[in-house]
């Protein structure tokens, strides 16, 4: 029997929300009170779940953009393991 990680079923929260964008090429909202605020989710894949089927279910409209938030990240600094450690200087 394998043992799981000891972060395995640690909590990591991710927000997913969207909006239609003035500009394709900025991260701009037309309108930030008509923000969708589709939910929070306890992992990456969940909230990934949820992105996806918002992304599908909006696919008509080019102005329409869904995104994820890594709330972990913002709350807890230590959870982000995207951060690369500084190299070690050599002697």
């Amino acid at each position: 029997m394998t043992k799981a990680p000891a972060n395995a079923n640690k909590q990591l929260l991710h927000m997913v929300f969207g909006g239609e964008l003035e500009d394709l090429k900025t991260v701009t909202f037309k309108d930030l009170a008509k923000l969708d605020v589709v939910g929070f989710y306890p992992n990456y894949a969940e909230a990934h779940k949820a992105w996806l089927g918002k992304a599908r279910e909006t696919i008509d409209n080019a102005q329409m953009r869904y995104f994820i938030v890594h709330m972990h990240r913002l709350l807890d600094p230590a959870t982000d393991v995207t951060k690369k450690t500084p190299a070690k200087k050599k002697a």
